[in-house]
């Protein structure tokens, strides 16, 4: 499961509200914790589901009478068919849960049609990535990595993965498998913490690990971008190390699948109401809402199928641009100055500071 991103470009999405029932082609167990989940594209839809690598999903079930979305990256190469999301089992009676457990071949889930910024597209030459990953967050990267090598080929890929074990490694045979099939641009360095295996470095994915992918193991390497996907601790410190070793910020590209406590960084001062105009699938609203409170809270309350998923700041889901008044931010790791300057918001962290705010989800 995903969180934060920071864009390698800014993609327009229309209509991002609007899910699908999609039907569930079959379901692979991956390890012991993890699945991998294959839906049915039907052809009307292909094109609505064409996908670049590195994006995702939202998936949005009821479990015991609640409304859940969730927001998986797709592991799979662009079909047209079909695609392949990762899910691994981190919440009891959530969705990862269900999916473990309950789900089936055969059973159709709500499906959101890709989005997200976390992408490699093809210029048709060649290009050498390095890319770390921690636990789940191997999923958007196998995307990006069959990109990588099939742009061209001479093109290379370096991946460092850390896992607490082989056994617990997600798509660790698949991984195996792309470096025997390109062995002379695929390599892969397995890390894990809590057992010591014959083809992989004991510890983390940690300084020392980053400075030995980079500087000793393929120093020869000219990278033309890092791709981060993991817990935020991991991309502070690979993010930090890059820049020690004077890389650009603008060739690190990171998305997270968990994010730390946003609640004690939310404004206090905000005090009074304000009257908001929301703009969503071309329809507009209108109501007032407590300033304490974020946007989407707000519109949701007002029953407005506004476009959401992670509710949390980790998604980019429910990115909105403001056209009227001011809003502030608890919280942004997605969205660059620019966009801020040209009005782009994430609802989920948005508190309105002006008396009125005209929000639009549409123009994105």
């Amino acid at each position: 499961m995903l969180a934060a991103v920071l864009p390698f470009h800014f993609m327009t999405i229309n209509n991002m509200a609007d899910f699908h029932p999609l039907t569930v082609k079959h379901i692979k167990t991956l390890t012991p914790s993890s699945v991998a989940i294959t839906f049915n594209i039907p052809k009307e839809l292909i094109q609505t589901y064409d996908f670049v690598p590195g994006q995702y999903i939202t998936i949005k079930t009821e479990i015991k009478g609640k409304e859940l979305r969730r927001a998986y990256s797709i592991c799979s190469s662009p079909k047209s068919d079909c695609f392949t999301i990762g899910v691994k089992k981190v919440d009891k009676g959530g969705f990862s849960d269900f999916a473990h457990t309950h789900l089936a071949a055969g059973d159709t889930l709500e499906v959101m049609p890709p989005e997200g910024r976390f992408t490699f597209q093809s210029t048709g030459k060649p290009k050498n990535i390095a890319a770390f990953a921690a636990g789940s967050g191997i999923t958007p990267i196998m995307s990006i990595a069959k990109a990588v090598l099939k742009s061209h080929p001479k093109s290379k890929f370096v991946l460092v993965y850390g896992n607490k074990s082989a056994k617990e490694t997600m798509f660790y045979t698949d991984l195996v498998k792309l470096e025997l099939d390109h062995s002379d641009r695929f390599f892969v360095h397995f890390v894990t913490s809590q057992t010591q295996e014959d083809d992989s470095r004991f510890g983390r994915v940690d300084t020392a690990m980053v400075n030995y992918a980079v500087k000793n193991k393929h120093k020869d390497i000219d990278f033309d971008a890092y791709y981060l996907c993991g817990p935020e601790a991991m991309i502070d410190l690979v993010s930090d190390t890059l820049k020690d070793n004077d890389v650009p910020k603008d060739k690190i590209h990171f998305e997270l699948f968990t994010s730390t406590e946003i609640l004690d960084e939310r404004p206090v001062t905000a005090e009074g109401q304000t009257q908001v105009t929301v703009t969503v699938d071309d329809e507009v609203f209108n109501f007032s809402m407590d300033r304490k409170e974020v946007v989407l809270d707000a519109v949701l309350k007002q029953n407005i199928d506004a476009p959401y998923s992670c509710q949390g700041g980790v998604c980019s889901t429910c990115i909105a641009r403001v056209t009227e008044g001011k809003a502030e931010m608890a919280k942004n790791q997605i969205l660059t100055d620019g966009e801020i300057e040209e009005g782009f918001i994430l609802t989920c962290q948005a508190h309105p500071l002006t008396p009125t705010l005209k929000v639009d989800y549409d123009d994105v």
